[in-house]
């Protein structure tokens, strides 16, 4: 429940939330893409595609699906400038997302899939509120390489040219759709987290590079204002969860067949097959 009324800053009610959020439950299931919601709704806020959001979460939680933790999207100065933001956007992640590491992935429940280069923070202590720096990192059990799946329910760029906004990225659970977690976990006081770099290969060819302090100058900071920001709606970050914090490499296409490379250095690889 919210701990502050957000109904002034909405011009969707609940009901239409619940419908579109159920054409993009039906786009997932489907693999065929829907228009823009911005285009739909030019009067739409940012509340309401969090609204949206939570009201696709939550039909897959009444199917039996569990909440594992949250993604953070959007962290870099180049993707706000490119989506005409100021701040992160937030998705959650939920358990059939989680694929192992290694294995042959299926690209057949995909619809148009990129590949992102990230470190996810494992907590061990719960975060809520107006939490600093000092609190996240120690409330982190270990931090490890990740590799976040994303994808496109609502199309990037419709029939006119026009390119969706992040209203739509966002109610479309700021485009999340499966993660991988591999290479070494460490202690965050084992290594300066902000020089973490990546080197991302695409069936043995490198196709992009970066280093973790692209995110908001350090990776856990884009914890810091996941915790500030779900304050707001009374909820926190809960021992357990799995954060992902941000990418700090372009999104890379992924076709089937695609084999992918993260390159941690001292904190190992990930390796993953589409299908």
């Amino acid at each position: 429940m919210s701990t502050q009324d957000n109904t002034a800053l909405r011009s969707i009610d609940d009901a239409k939330a619940a419908q579109l959020a159920s054409r993009l439950d039906e786009s997932e299931r489907s693999r065929v893409q829907i228009g823009h919601f911005s285009a739909e709704h030019p009067d739409m806020t940012i509340e309401d595609a969090y609204a949206i959001q939570k009201a696709w979460v939550d039909m897959k939680l009444a199917r039996g699906r569990k909440i594992i933790g949250h993604k953070i999207g959007l962290t870099s100065r180049a993707m706000q400038r490119a989506a005409n933001i100021t701040e992160p956007d937030y998705g959650t992640l939920l358990d059939d997302m989680q694929l192992a590491e290694g294995s042959d992935l299926p690209f057949g429940r995909l619809i148009e899939p990129k590949v992102e280069v990230e470190l996810a923070f494992i907590l061990k202590h719960r975060l809520e509120g107006n939490v600093s720096l000092g609190d996240v990192l120690a409330a982190v059990d270990y931090v490890t390489p990740a590799l976040e799946i994303i994808d496109a329910r609502i199309k990037r760029t419709d029939e006119t040219g026009r390119t969706r906004k992040v209203f739509d990225t966002i109610s479309d659970n700021a485009a999340n759709a499966a993660i991988i977690l591999g290479g070494r976990p460490v202690k965050v006081d084992a290594i300066d987290l902000r020089w973490v770099s990546a080197l991302l290969y695409r069936n043995a060819l490198i196709e992009d590079s970066g280093v973790a302090a692209a995110v908001l100058n350090h990776p856990a900071m884009g914890v810091v204002w996941l915790a500030q920001k779900l304050a707001r709606f009374g909820v926190a970050l809960e021992p357990g969860e799995i954060i992902l914090s941000g990418s700090f490499t372009s999104p890379i296409p992924i076709a089937a067949g695609d084999t992918f490379h993260a390159d941690y250095g001292p904190l190992g690889s990930i390796a993953a097959r589409f299908t």
